[in-house]
């Protein structure tokens, strides 16, 4: 191989893929902990470096030229192989010390982590956990987490799982509210309710539909894509809204709609990958977890 064609750093290319997937310079400057004039800089040079133009500028727009949509997919070849170094790497890893990020969603970062941090900081005291609470899943295979907690098995080959358990979730609201629009007895009875969203309206109504409730989106006069907020919406009086029964069990102020209605069911997985399962640190975060979060203390908590 002749080396001295290879005239550009990763640095370069990993900027010039950024600003393509997030949109703009100041978007995958952000992204990548840089200030903007650092990445413009790094996506010039490897223009420079290749004699071609990536990028056309239009006013705010950085659009793509044919030659950066050709180099494109050879940029992302060598953003997955960067990333299966860097899992192969970890995974060699023996040491019970360092930084794992876990992802999780909001509700489940806040009310069902705590216990599994407070056992895995005795049990390594030297561990860093970040803890990503967010609703979109992350990518395990780009490295944006070590270890997630998925409402669905992942179907890449190169991750492992293990179902925890079968949450159960159920629709809760608080007493004053109750107390002043009434308790509802039937599905029908929900018609005439306030009912409050977190994440996509039209997936929670799928869910809805699919049970039998007649609610439609003009029920749902308070969204948010953050289910911590909703969940205190909903404990401040604001409405009805669905909630796991971990959450909703222990929560003073609120009450169960619809007691007897069956509960919605959704499997809790626990997730990581293949190579960094070889860990050490990543095996203990993942045994810890699963010990924890399974069924029977979730059980015991809520009766």
């Amino acid at each position: 191989m002749d080396w001295k064609l290879v005239s550009f750093d990763w640095n370069q290319a990993r900027a010039f893929l950024a600003t393509v997937e997030e949109g703009s310079l100041s978007a995958a400057a952000r992204a990548l902990g840089l200030t903007q004039p650092t990445l413009g800089r790094q996506v010039a040079s490897l223009e420079a470096a290749l004699g071609v133009v990536l990028f056309e500028r239009v006013g705010q727009s950085m659009l793509l030229t044919p030659s950066g949509a050709e180099l494109l997919d050879h940029v992302r070849a060598m953003r997955d192989a960067a990333g299966r170094i860097s899992l192969t790497a970890s995974g060699q890893s023996q040491t019970i010390a360092g930084r794992v990020r876990i992802t999780a969603s909001d509700i489940f970062s806040a009310h069902m982590l705590p216990p599994a941090l407070k056992r895995l900081r005795e049990l390594a005291p030297q561990l860093e956990i970040e803890v990503v609470a967010a609703n979109d899943i992350l990518d395990l295979q780009r490295r944006e987490a070590d270890v997630a907690i998925r409402h669905s098995r992942p179907e890449q080959p190169d991750l492992i799982a293990r179902l925890l358990y079968e949450a159960k979730g159920y629709f809760y609201a608080s007493s004053s509210y109750l107390d002043k629009r009434g308790r509802p007895s039937s599905f029908q009875e929900l018609v005439s309710h306030d009912f409050i969203s977190f994440g996509d309206v039209d997936r929670m109504l799928g869910y809805m539909h699919a049970r039998g409730l007649p609610v439609t989106r003009e029920n749902f006069l308070l969204e948010s894509e953050n289910g911590i907020v909703a969940w205190e919406f909903a404990c401040q009086g604001l409405g009805i809204v669905p909630m796991v029964e971990n959450v909703g069990a222990k929560t003073r102020g609120v009450e169960r709609v619809l007691p007897d209605m069956d509960p919605f069911v959704f499997p809790i997985w626990l997730t990581t990958h293949r190579e960094l399962h070889c860990s050490r640190r990543i095996r203990l975060v993942f045994d810890t977890l699963a010990e924890e979060l399974s069924s029977k203390h979730w059980t015991n908590a809520t009766d």
